[in-house]
């Protein structure tokens, strides 16, 4: 008896956003490239009508994601609620660099394989996080600030220097947005560059509780051990007295036989 085609249930969240992963990954490397050379250069016309196409392009991406994640959530309202910042990401262009912390998720790749992955290469997963959050910062506080009156972001070096002194909360001061807009790019940095060192933190805390409960269940261990072995060795040594009190009681029976 032959079998039918087997039907598959309705796609799942899960399997959109892993199925999705890599090629919203590849767009959004597309869209730093794009955007990198829109901003820093000044490319021909023509250069830049096709720059433009791909940033919209990757953005329309990027949109068809978010809808589809929210229709194919379980309790839409509460994804809703929870994903706030996506849809003001999407919905205001001068915050559209920030939509490069899809390239993020690449980071979990570390966590993957358990948290001493995580914790083996924490190094890694700081700089990496830093760099991809730094670099998109500055080029969106470059982007509004390069032409504001008063500004003292004008070059993409001093953006990055900016980026970098405020998502490590250091602020020296001596550059700074001038534009709402470019201030509304410094507090998402500033919350994001937390928010990095927050997870950072935390997994460096757990790493030592863990080490500390391994080290105290490991001498628990090695106590119960040794107390066994003096067990042991109680228990040898009373029968050595035992043997050597009986020998000695047949050599005196031996010698009362023989007298």
């Amino acid at each position: 008896m032959t079998q039918g085609p087997r039907t598959q249930g309705p796609l799942t969240q899960a399997q959109w956003r892993r199925r999705t992963e890599v090629p919203l990954i590849i767009a959004a490397v597309m869209y730093l490239a794009a955007y990198s050379i829109q901003v820093t250069a000044d490319p021909p016309p023509s250069v830049g009508r096709a720059l433009e196409g791909v940033i919209w392009a990757t953005w329309a991406l990027f949109l068809v994601d978010y809808v589809a994640s929210l229709v194919l959530a379980d309790a839409r309202g509460r994804w809703f609620v929870r994903h706030l910042h996506e849809i003001v990401i999407l919905l205001l262009p001068m915050l559209r660099p920030l939509r490069l912390l899809r390239l993020l998720p690449l980071l979990r790749v570390l966590n993957r394989s358990g948290g001493d992955a995580l914790r083996g290469h924490i190094v890694l997963y700081v700089v990496s996080a830093m760099t991809v959050l730094g670099y998109a910062g500055a080029l969106a506080v470059l982007d509004v600030e390069q032409d504001a009156p008063g500004a003292t972001i004008l070059t993409l070096p001093d953006a990055l220097w900016w980026a970098l002194t405020t998502v490590t909360s250091v602020g020296y001061g001596d550059y700074y947005p001038v534009t709402g807009a470019g201030r509304l790019v410094a507090a998402g940095l500033m919350i994001g560059g937390i928010g990095v060192l927050s997870a950072v933190t935390a997994a460096f805390a757990s790493w030592l509780v863990e080490n500390v409960a391994t080290t105290r269940a490991a001498e628990a261990r090695t106590a119960e051990s040794d107390a066994q072995v003096q067990d042991q060795l109680k228990s040898v040594s009373l029968q050595i007295d035992t043997l050597t009190r009986q020998l000695a009681h047949g050599s005196h029976q031996g010698r009362a036989d023989r007298e």
